[in-house]
């Protein structure tokens, strides 16, 4: 772990909530050695609390914004390990309020190595044979995983219990109903976002007329649930990345042992030690107990 690279990702600015929880997290991995981080595409994952699906495509967004480079499998000494990225700390603007640079050639960004000089990244399409950086279109970067559909029984429960919570005086064409939920399980849909989207549902036209009101085949038909889904995913990623935010800005303070050490409490002490953004020994040396 590098606090460096901890306090760089903290404070690039202009990135979405998700992209930002994908940076943090990489710079937790950053080897402030060999200025790389090589962690793989599952633990990435199950670090930043999202799929794979959303972590590849922020992880194209970081790239494409020219804060990561992406080095192929096997790059290095002949190895074939985990991917390897390395982050730019010499850019700490995002993508909306980065001024244009000229000095790296007309495919070139100037970025600093570890030991401060300056190196040529090569950026946009790679070459023919070319090994090293790879193209920011890397079909590693865009295959969405497969999802495997729960068993048939499963479905059918979980689809009961899906409609059950829609409003009842709104029910109809129950068994259209419920073979919609389960095609929207079957495509990877979690059964429990489709539960809290109905809920959401519910209570936001829990004040309509009925001429304004949608019954159930029509809702599920007509797709209007994924809109309640998605603004949940949303919601998640922007309470993780501040979160996130917060518990990098702590281990600052604890790095750099500063007086604001006093009021952290014992909780974030716990999810600090937790995400590993500090050891128990820098916990102690500012006085604070584990």
């Amino acid at each position: 772990m590098s606090g460096m690279a901890l306090i760089w990702a903290a404070n690039v600015k202009g990135l979405k909530p998700a992209a930002k929880i994908v940076l943090i997290q990489l710079a937790d991995f950053h080897n402030k050695e060999t200025g790389q981080c090589n962690p793989s595409a599952q633990r990435l994952a199950d670090e930043c609390e999202m799929g794979r699906a959303t972590l590849f495509r922020q992880m194209t967004t970081l790239v494409e914004d020219g804060l990561v480079t992406r080095h192929a499998r096997g790059d290095g000494d002949g190895g074939r390990g985990s991917n390897q990225y390395e982050l730019h700390l010499d850019i700490t603007l995002g993508p909306s309020s980065r001024p244009k640079r000229g000095d790296g050639g007309p495919n070139g960004v100037e970025s600093q190595n570890g030991t401060g000089g300056n190196v040529s990244k090569k950026r946009g399409k790679s070459l023919k044979g070319e090994t090293g950086v790879v193209s920011n279109r890397d079909r590693n970067l865009t295959i969405e995983p497969k999802k495997e559909p729960p068993s048939h029984g499963r479905e059918a429960v979980e689809a009961e219990k899906i409609l059950a919570a829609y409003p009842p005086d709104r029910l109809r064409g129950d068994a259209a109903c419920l073979a919609q939920i389960e095609g929207a399980m079957k495509e990877g849909f979690r059964p429990e976002d489709l539960l809290e989207a109905v809920k959401a549902y519910a209570t936001d036209s829990a004040g309509f007329t009925r001429s304004k009101v949608c019954f159930s085949d029509n809702w599920f038909q007509s797709r209007r649930w994924q809109t309640y889904v998605e603004k949940q995913a949303e919601d998640r990623e922007k309470t993780a990345a501040l979160q996130a935010d917060h518990h990098a800005r702590l281990a600052c303070w604890i790095s750099d042992r500063s007086p604001m050490c006093k009021h952290i409490t014992a909780g974030q002490v716990k999810a600090l030690l937790a995400s590993k953004l500090v050891t128990t020994a820098q916990i102690q040396a500012v006085g604070l107990r584990t």
